[in-house]
């Protein structure tokens, strides 16, 4: 004989099947505030505008995606990465039109780095094919194709580090590409960075 499963204790609506099992529940009391913390009754309160706009708060900035615009340079790479992957996986063209399909601006760094991967696009291509060994830049994978243009942008177009464009490079090969990757992309920028930044 099977006991009948008790659901007075559940949410309307929702029910226990014969197979469902409760080990445990809690219940909780949420206090109910019937009085407000108001002092004053609303016909007795009289605020002219100034003390209306002394206590507002200030405007929100325009939001921005990645911790609301505070991230890292880290973080805006990756980012990078994932629109410029997106636009590839789309054939958008140029590049950069993904940032202005977007519900929410990317970060600073993370849309000049897509800008311009887009601008330079034939000129990183063909760097990065000029130092590429047995593979040509259409027979990459896609992540390790675009990672590569995005590091190759910042070692020609910016004053970042050769170290730090690299390890980045690196770290997100290793998070996002094949298991090979890493090193491919190590080996390459570093032949790139001797070109590029030889006085570094």
């Amino acid at each position: 004989m099977t006991d009948t499963p008790d659901n007075s204790f559940l949410p309307p609506g929702l029910e226990l099947g014969d197979d469902d099992v409760i080990e445990a529940f809690e219940e909780v009391e949420i206090p109910v505030d019937d009085e407000p913390d108001v002092d004053v009754e609303l016909g007795e309160v009289a605020l002219d505008d100034a003390e209306l706009d002394e206590d507002a708060p200030e405007a929100a900035p325009d939001r921005v995606s990645g911790f609301d615009g505070i991230g890292t340079r880290r973080e805006a790479r990756e980012r990078a990465l994932a629109l410029l992957y997106e636009a590839e996986q789309k054939g958008m063209a140029p590049i950069a039109e993904v940032i202005d399909r977007l519900p929410v601006k990317p970060e600073p760094y993370a849309a000049e780095l897509v800008v311009g991967v887009s601008d330079h696009l034939d000129e990183l291509d063909e760097l990065i094919g000029r130092y590429s060994v047995g593979w040509t830049v259409v027979r990459m994978p896609a992540v390790d194709r675009n990672l590569l243009r995005l590091s190759t942008y910042e070692l020609a177009h910016t004053d970042v580090p050769v170290g730090a464009c690299i390890s980045e490079a690196v770290e997100l090969a290793k998070r996002y590409s094949t298991d090979d990757s890493h090193t491919f992309i190590n080996g390459l920028l570093s032949r790139l960075a001797a070109e590029l930044r030889s006085e570094q």
